[in-house]
């Protein structure tokens, strides 16, 4: 089955307006989404939303009608994604990245692993988080912030992905780790990744929606969680990260562009959770919150 790509072409403007629109629509579904500008000089943008071929009716008629009200008169284009190795093409060239102590690498560059590294082995074929997105960078560099201010006990990684911020947790911390994701392929990868990376004994894997089940009471609560979703679950979940976390808990949120950080920040002080510091990476942000 092949990849499609449904796609409006805009301003910037009216694509980041899209881009909101698609969020509130789609996101929760999982159809990724996103904008690239293709005309600098002429103010010329594209807005995005990746499905499957089988999809494109259905998807389009919905897409058409989320776009409707800002963007009554904005044509729907479709191009057919070429079948690619994914896994062969994402290798190429791909560097390893630095974020804090952490040098997040795949199996094809252990020999750049330098003395005094925190190492974590994630090959980008192993979908779903390899470190070189803004989110995970910055979620990366503030675990290795706050870790070095107080020792952490009970973790949280809620949308675990590829399992490389729970690694990254068990790398500087003797704290029980709670690993969870809604997707069972992704756990089934973060838990392949935390067996290369050693950390089998200190995390714990679940396939979990939001917090909808009882492992969280079982485990929790937590004294630090972080969450790398998107802006509008992350707001759905305030209350429930409030609740499963203990007092004088700290929280680590991600994937959330930078005009979308004051609607979080907002969600969660109505939760009493107050900003502590800001990570900016590529026009997404990181966000340290605590009681």
């Amino acid at each position: 089955m092949k990849q499609i790509r449904l796609y409006i072409t805009a301003s910037q403007s009216d694509c980041a307006t899209a881009l909101d629109l698609l969020s509130a629509g789609f996101e929760d579904d999982g159809y990724p989404i996103a904008t690239m500008e293709i005309d600098e000089d002429n103010d010329v943008w594209e807005a995005s939303l990746y499905a499957m071929e089988d999809e494109l009716g259905r998807l389009k008629a919905a897409m058409a009608s989320c776009l409707q009200p800002a963007l009554p008169a904005v044509a729907i284009d479709v191009e057919v994604l070429p079948e690619i190795d994914w896994v062969a093409h994402s290798l190429e060239g791909l560097q390893p990245v630095r974020a804090g102590r952490f040098l997040v690498h795949g199996s094809h560059d252990r020999d750049e692993v330098r003395s005094g590294d925190l190492a974590i082995e994630i090959d980008a074929g192993r979908a779903f988080g390899t470190g070189h997105h803004g989110t995970t960078e910055g979620c990366l560099e503030m675990i290795d912030r706050i870790t070095r201010q107080r020792a952490f006990h009970s973790v949280l990684d809620l949308g675990t992905g590829s399992g490389v911020l729970a690694i990254a947790a068990a790398k500087l911390t003797q704290a029980f780790i709670l690993a969870t994701d809604i997707d069972p392929v992704a756990v089934e990868v973060a838990r392949e990744n935390v067996r290369i990376n050693r950390c089998a004994s200190q995390i714990t894997l679940r396939t979990a929606a939001g917090f909808h089940s009882d492992i969280f009471a079982r485990s929790g609560p937590f004294d630090l969680i972080i969450a790398n979703i998107l802006a509008r679950p992350l707001m759905k979940l305030a209350p429930s990260v409030s609740r499963n976390l203990a007092a004088g808990g700290q929280v680590i949120l991600s994937g959330i562009l930078a005009e979308q950080r004051m609607k979080v920040l907002a969600a969660y002080n109505t939760q009493g959770l107050y900003h502590r510091r800001t990570l900016w990476r590529d026009g997404w942000v990181t966000l340290h919150l605590a009681r």
